[in-house]
């Protein structure tokens, strides 16, 4: 029986969705082009990654008008998808708390000053 497909993003699908959230639209010999060439990825296996991620629903493609290839865009933005695996996060590592994901995070010893006062501020802000 295949494996259940998630709704996250994998690794490598994060790599191809900064290339598209980067460049706006491109085709999949233009993501393969801007791939990192030390990952040695075959035009097809950036074409069935890019598959999976249109049938998860974070790309689309539409027929370039000057050649044949299909032109492929994000559906979901950066922004969102972050929102998404912050959520998943929660869900599964903080027990749908996200006051335990904050605590876990003021409570890494790697936070500096300017990073624990953004966050009182932000916290400060969203009291208002």
């Amino acid at each position: 029986m295949p494996r259940k497909r998630s709704p996250n993003l994998t690794e490598a699908e994060l790599r191809l969705m900064d290339v598209i959230w980067d460049q706006g639209k491109a085709t999949v010999a233009e993501v393969a082009e801007a791939l990192p060439k030390k990952l040695g990825l075959a035009y097809n296996t950036v074409l069935t990654t890019m598959r999976i991620l249109e049938d998860k629903g974070y790309l689309r493609h539409t027929k370039a008008e000057d050649g044949r290839a299909f032109v492929y865009s994000a559906v979901v933005g950066r922004d969102e998808a972050g929102r998404n695996a912050v959520r998943y996060l929660v869900s599964r590592f903080f027990r749908n708390s996200p006051e335990l994901l904050v605590l876990n995070l003021l409570e890494d010893e790697n936070l500096n000053a300017r990073e624990l006062q953004r966050i009182r501020t932000l916290i400060a802000e969203e009291r208002q």
